[in-house]
């Protein structure tokens, strides 16, 4: 059992940061909007656990503009994606 618990990423433990990582592993990107309402959650409380997924290179942004306003869109890196991944095989080996 402590051979795959090992692969279990404390990052992902929160469920905010889960629910990021899970929502742009199935998208090309989402926006910080779609994101707040999708998990229902502060902009605060978003920016803070982006930030610290950021920081950890699991995601990227990219700012633009949309009608003359600010849009930032979020998309998971090539190490986010695979740490990710990493963790929910831990988390179904550990279900089995």
């Amino acid at each position: 059992m402590k051979e795959f618990l090992k692969d279990l990423n404390k990052a992902f433990e929160n469920k905010v940061r889960l629910g990021i990582m899970s929502a742009l592993i199935v998208n090309d990107a989402v926006d910080f909007t779609e994101l707040k309402n999708l998990l229902g959650v502060t902009d605060g409380n978003l920016a803070g656990h982006l930030k610290y997924l950021e920081k950890h290179e699991f995601v990227d942004y990219e700012k633009t503009f949309v009608d003359k306003k600010p849009n930032t869109k979020y998309m998971v890196t090539k190490k986010g994606k695979a740490a990710f991944k990493k963790h929910i095989k831990a988390i179904e080996k550990l279900l089995k």
